[in-house]
């Protein structure tokens, strides 16, 4: 959020901004979710800006604004500012520990320099010695430079514990950032990020092991006509029970994630296409198995059910075709009825 909107929201014209975000979306028929809010917001918080002129060219053209327009709106006008200041912040410090526990390494190099000297002059010295006063002396000077040798050597130590202390906190810090970053709020699953970086790495895994790997994609039957009946937050209700299923599903080295507004995927490793085949049935029986009911009202909301579509890599394919396989698998699932699995390969065979 910018500047100028962050300000107005820490003043006297915040509830007022509020109240007429609120009253545009009600205009316009989009729900008040937490992300349209922060749309709506930025857009009339900043009038010129290129948000409010998306929204008000969308608005006046009667384009929907579906979960998966609001997602790439924000994906384009809302940057995560706090997120990169985190990353940004931590990373200053990684620096600049990084900095210190180098400072202490050629503290170290030269003292040991030093003192590798004074031993290279006393041994010069203890040969030419022609009195027990001469060797007195350079007893004594080996002995004054071992002491400044070693107490230079417990700061250092001390120096280093803590630098590597806080080098392990950051480390710490930045992969819960980088977790955060790479996870779906609404579901805690994985999200379209992370399931694009894990399907790429899966393909070359398997190219190069020659190991099966298997996509499978689902799709919530009929959900935006749930959606506009019971509204978002039943319908966030239901995403996250469609999750909890597909989690349970998934454990490792199987993969989850939440790529689209009620679109889901499951990467399968080592596994045939039986075996992927049963779970997927296994995932559709237990969803459609339970009728859910609403929470804010207990009203009876009848079972929801999921269509699925999977593939099997192909030797040499890419990520990209094999999600558009499987995406095609889907929709044939889609219009043979829904609730059910259909396999690209038998699809191919079939056609």
């Amino acid at each position: 959020m910018t500047a100028k909107v962050e300000t107005t929201l820490r003043g006297p014209q915040a509830y007022g901004l509020a109240r007429r975000v609120v009253d545009e979306m009600e205009a316009a028929g989009v729900w008040p979710t937490p992300l349209n809010f922060e749309l709506w917001t930025h857009a009339l918080g900043q009038p010129e800006g290129a948000l409010a002129g998306e929204i008000q060219r969308m608005t006046a053209a009667g384009e929907p604004f579906t979960e998966a327009v609001t997602d790439a709106l924000a994906a384009q006008h809302l940057p995560r500012g706090r997120l990169t200041d985190q990353i940004r912040d931590a990373g200053q410090v990684l620096d600049r520990e990084l900095s210190s526990v180098s400072s202490v390494i050629a503290e170290a190099h030269r003292s040991q320099a030093a003192y590798g000297q004074t031993l290279e002059q006393a041994a010069t010295s203890i040969e030419a010695a022609a009195g027990g006063d001469g060797l007195q002396t350079i007893v004594s000077d080996l002995t004054s430079a071992t002491r400044q040798v070693q107490h230079e050597t417990e700061s250092l130590e001390k120096k280093l514990e803590v630098s590597t202390q806080e080098v392990v906190r950051l480390r710490e810090h930045l992969e819960l950032v980088r977790r955060d970053a790479m996870t779906d709020a609404l579901t805690d699953l994985a999200n379209r990020k992370a399931f694009d970086e894990h399907l790429a790495a899966a393909c070359d895994k398997a190219e190069s092991s020659a190991a099966p790997l298997t996509l499978a994609v689902f799709d919530i039957d009929h959900f935006k006509r749930f959606n506009d009946t019971w509204g978002h937050q039943t319908g966030d209700q239901v995403l996250r029970y469609v999750a909890s299923v597909l989690g349970r599903t998934a454990a490792s080295p199987r993969f989850a994630a939440r790529f689209g507004g009620e679109e889901f995927a499951i990467v399968f490793p080592y596994e045939s296409s039986a075996m992927v085949e049963t779970a997927l049935k296994g995932v559709l029986a237990e969803i459609s198995s339970r009728s859910l009911r609403r929470r804010s009202t207990n009203d009876d909301l009848g079972a929801v059910t999921v269509s699925a579509g999977f593939a099997v890599r192909r030797r040499g394919e890419t990520p990209a075709a094999l999600l558009e396989r499987a995406d095609a698998a889907l929709y044939a699932s889609k219009r043979g009825g829904r609730n059910q699995v259909s396999c690209a390969e038998r699809l191919a065979k079939a056609a």
